[in-house]
């Protein structure tokens, strides 16, 4: 019997289900964890949203997103729900460290454990791993999964916004990481009446002014180019945190300006938090800015999309982010 068919055979009477996705969450996470409860609640299943960290204020429209428990803000019950789960479907996260304390529980559970996720070198905690680092979100796995389950019928417009949502964010609105069967997934959303133009509007033009004036400050007084390495960094201070009082959510997306410049390649978003150093990173082409991140920066994530975070001074970051340079890029002469 292969996976497909022993899950179904799992999710056949309703079972008490535990979704989880990493801390931090952006529209990827949020919408493949929405989309999958969404359908086994169809199902009859009971299910349960559980994040580690509160979400930005941007995918406040996700359907059901209100419902979503918040590890930070109730442990106890969060922990309470892991442990009285049945089936813990694990989204787009390829690591237990990824849900912090709450991995611990996971691992201890007797829960059936799925795991979906497009991130490189999953760990194998998981009973079942549906794992494609060439997929250009987890949402367009789900959307596979619940096809491959036979329910592709069940996929209506609330379930498409939340994937579709996830297929926009993680490819900067089809600028990257894009595959055929991404634009497959969206044609069929679109097909069965998901509004990519309202999506679109709700995710790119609702900032506040507030992020707006952040933005304008990070590209006039904290960007610095390397031309010759084809990078760009931008970094943000305690002070900076402080003086336009940035929230959750508030730096989302300012890394991708760097790359609209011409020549640029590589991009950094280095910020200064009161006891580490959080870093973004993006990159056109065959640079694999995953590389840069999991080697020195205790970080990884994807070739052109990665992260990563060090316990040192915002100086000596960027410090040894600059002298790594060379050994990822090729310097080029410029005059």
């Amino acid at each position: 019997m292969n996976e497909i068919e022993q899950i179904k055979e799992i999710l056949a009477l309703p079972k008490d289900i535990v979704i989880l996705t990493h801390r931090n969450p952006d529209g990827d996470a949020l919408g493949s964890s929405l989309a999958l409860k969404l359908f086994l609640e169809e199902q009859a299943h009971s299910v349960k949203v559980i994040l580690p960290s509160e979400y930005p204020k941007i995918f406040h429209f996700l359907p059901s997103i209100e419902s979503c428990a918040v590890y930070d803000l109730n442990q106890e019950y969060a922990l309470e729900q892991i442990e009285k789960a049945q089936v813990i479907f694990c989204l787009d996260f390829n690591g237990l460290d990824r849900i912090d304390k709450m991995g611990l529980k996971v691992q201890e559970s007797n829960a059936k454990k799925i795991l979906i996720d497009h991130h490189l070198d999953p760990e194998p905690f998981a009973d079942f791993q549906f794992s494609d680092t060439k997929a250009s979100s987890t949402c367009e796995l789900v959307y596979d999964f619940i096809e491959n389950l036979g329910q592709k019928e069940k996929i209506n417009v609330p379930i498409g916004e939340c994937i579709l949502t996830g297929i926009i964010t993680d490819t900067g609105s089809f600028k990257y990481s894009t595959n055929p069967r991404a634009y497959q997934i969206a044609s069929q959303l679109k097909e069965r009446g998901v509004d990519d133009y309202q999506l679109n509007d709700k995710i790119h033009n609702t900032l506040t002014e507030k992020q707006l004036r952040l933005l304008g400050h990070c590209l006039a007084n904290r960007l610095e180019l390397i031309p010759e390495y084809q990078t760009g960094i931008i970094s943000l201070t305690k002070d900076d945190y402080h003086s336009f009082k940035i929230g959750r959510g508030d730096t989302e997306g300012i890394v991708n300006h760097i790359l609209m410049i011409d020549g640029i390649k590589v991009a950094a978003f280095i910020r200064e938090q009161p006891t580490i150093v959080k870093m973004s990173f993006r990159s056109k082409g065959d640079i694999s800015v995953a590389d840069i991140a999991r080697n020195h920066f205790n970080g990884g994530g994807h070739k052109n999309a990665a992260g990563g975070a060090a316990y040192a001074s915002l100086k000596d970051i960027i410090s040894r982010f600059k002298k790594e340079l060379p050994n990822y890029i090729d310097k080029i002469e410029t005059l």
